[in-house]
């Protein structure tokens, strides 16, 4: 089959070399679990699937967000397919709230679109400037400033298909969307069986051909399979606090939303081949390659005439002398044999400005009084200790450096340090003052439904009494690491009770499927990283509905996979009390 150049009527001859194919289809819409409204569908299954269904590429469009952006391509590397990056959108035009999809075409693309998610959680006013914080939405005209090296897909929520809906004012409406993204700009239409969809797309086919605009097909992927309709409903219940047999239940969503195969799309669109073409189209179009695994340390100050090394060396010595001063008894060549490795193998690694930046903001702690210590590895370092980093001399132990840093195994050196809870934050604003406010970031974590609240959710959900599923989520043992499938296993008493009870079957059937998906977002304990520039040429920014502090919307590995470097801020409470019974005795001795 062919594809149109809907600007020019022209045949668009195939890539040479191109795995995408011709006559297949690519989906362009999904949300996956991450989605935490709606979506289901787990990273690893997805890319699982696409590749079953011998499908060459995928975009992960997750609604408002990033989260699992990073999982997602990696994952996509691994199975063989192409990645094509995207977020569902929501964006204020004048008084009306719309949607979009936005997908990455090039590298300009992927930066504009870390920087818009990230503004959908940071700025403070609405589209009409009147100072209203509106969370998980940018103004329409934002996305026009962003547009270079984006795609964008127009579908029924968005203002254009609104106003095809409303019989006025479409045509203006896309015109614009074509000043601002030129021949980037597409209709989307879909088939799932809601009502609507044959009239917009009818509408939509008209409005494309007298502007010469593409369209191409979805089918707003929740899930992965016709069968897990469901257990997706449950969960958007469980989100937003409803039940499932309530009459009043907004359904948004049909169980034909799963991820189609090339031959059912086919099927589906066979009098519009072209609206299936287009979608391999976009995903050439979409040649953005994440680069991960590269780490960029944020810059210290270092003098004109010198190195981060020389500075690391210089004051490494200088400590060492200081302490083999107290030590008379030392045996200094051992001492300076191992100061010339660890050097060796930091200068080697090129990790001398890690040092120096923990070195920076412990000292800095300790002299504002902030009680501070480091746990785990970072205490086998001679070097650490000589920073004052560590207040332990490794060789009195026979600590061994490799440890924190091995260069047979690259990775970054991970010092845990405490500060007291009550200074903990005093340190972490020194630093942002001192590298930059957009720089300095603390970082998301997710919370998954675990095998005890998953049965209490569903059971809710299900409108099972409330008695029932505290008995059967009390029955699953209280421990770090424990599932539905374990606990059954375990638990003699309540394998039998789910046995002769229909409704606590009912509900563990459920709770399998929906055991593990991601259920909410939190702060990370200690995680704080420090970026070389701003923290959206890296990563996208999110914070609460609250407006709380922000976060780095990928996660504690995936960081550190998009080149930031995590540094831990770990606040102590122990330490925050032994220096109140401290403070309390020296008062009394006064």
């Amino acid at each position: 089959m062919t594809v149109i150049d809907y600007q020019t009527g022209d045949e668009i001859a195939p890539v040479e070399n191109d795995s995408l194919g011709t006559g297949a289809f690519v989906h362009l819409a999904v949300h996956s679990e991450y989605s935490i409204s709606d979506g289901l569908t787990k990273i690893k299954d997805l890319t699982t699937r696409t590749t079953e269904l011998g499908m060459p590429a995928v975009a992960l469009t997750d609604r408002g967000n990033l989260f699992g952006l990073v999982k997602f391509y990696s994952a996509c590397r691994d199975a063989g397919i192409k990645a094509i990056i995207g977020v569902d959108i929501d964006y204020d035009d004048a008084d009306s709230v719309h949607r979009c999809i936005l997908l990455a075409a090039s590298e300009t693309g992927y930066r504009n679109l870390l920087r818009l998610v990230s503004s959908a959680y940071s700025s403070a006013s609405d589209a009409t400037g009147n100072g209203v914080r509106h969370h998980g939405r940018v103004a329409r005209d934002d996305i026009f400033a962003a547009a270079e090296g984006l795609l964008v897909l127009l579908g029924s929520a968005s203002d254009v298909g609104v106003a095809l809906a409303n019989g006025e004012g479409a045509p203006r409406r896309l015109k614009r969307w074509r000043q601002a993204f030129g021949d980037r700009v597409y209709l989307e239409v879909m088939r799932t069986g809601r009502h609507g969809e044959g009239r917009f797309i009818a509408d939509a086919v008209a409005l494309a051909a007298a502007q010469n605009v593409p369209v191409v097909a979805t089918n707003e992927v929740r899930f992965l399979e016709r069968d897990d309709f469901e257990a997706h409903e449950t969960r958007v219940c469980i989100q937003e606090g409803r039940v499932l047999n309530d009459p009043r239940r907004p359904r948004r969503y049909s169980e034909q939303q799963y991820l189609r195969s090339a031959a059912e799309m086919r099927e589906l669109f066979a009098d519009l081949p072209e609206v299936l073409d287009n979608t391999i189209e976009v995903a050439r179009r979409c040649s953005y390659a994440m680069q991960l695994g590269t780490y960029y340390l944020p810059s210290y100050p270092v003098p004109a005439d010198a190195t981060l090394e020389s500075v690391l060396e210089e004051r490494t010595r200088e400590g060492l002398r200081r302490h083999l001063q107290t030590r008379p008894d030392a045996n200094v060549e051992r001492y300076q044999e191992r100061l010339e490795y660890e050097l060796g193998v930091i200068t080697q690694m090129e990790f001398a400005g890690y040092f120096l930046i923990v070195q920076e903001f412990v000292n800095w702690g300790r002299e504002h009084r902030v009680p501070v210590g480091c746990r785990g590895s970072g205490n086998a370092s001679l070097v650490a200790y000589c920073l004052g980093i560590t207040e332990l001399d490794p060789l009195d132990y026979d600590l061994l450096f490799e440890r924190l840093l091995n260069p047979e195994r690259v990775s970054m050196p991970d010092f845990d340090i405490d500060f007291c809870m009550e200074g903990r934050e005093k340190v972490i604003a020194h630093v942002a003052e001192r590298y930059g406010h957009d720089a300095v970031s603390q970082i998301v974590t997710f919370g998954t439904m675990a095998a005890r609240l998953v049965v209490r959710d569903v059971a809710r959900v299900q409108g099972k009494p409330f008695g029932l599923a505290d008995r059967l989520s009390k029955m699953i043992p209280f421990e770090v690491g424990m599932t539905l499938a374990k606990a059954m296993q375990q638990e003699k008493e309540l394998t039998e009770f789910v046995e002769r009870n229909e409704d606590a079957a009912e509900i563990m059937d459920m709770a399998y499927k929906l055991e593990g998906v991601v259920r909410n977002t939190g702060k990370h304990a200690g995680g704080v990283v420090i970026a070389p520039t701003r923290l959206t040429d890296f990563v996208p920014l999110y914070s609460d509905q609250a407006g709380g502090a922000v976060v780095s919307q990928f996660d504690l590995y995936d960081v550190e996979e998009a080149g930031l470097v995590k540094f831990d801020f770990l606040g102590l409470k122990t330490l925050t009390i032994i220096d109140w019974a401290m403070t309390a005795v020296n008062a009394e001795r006064h």
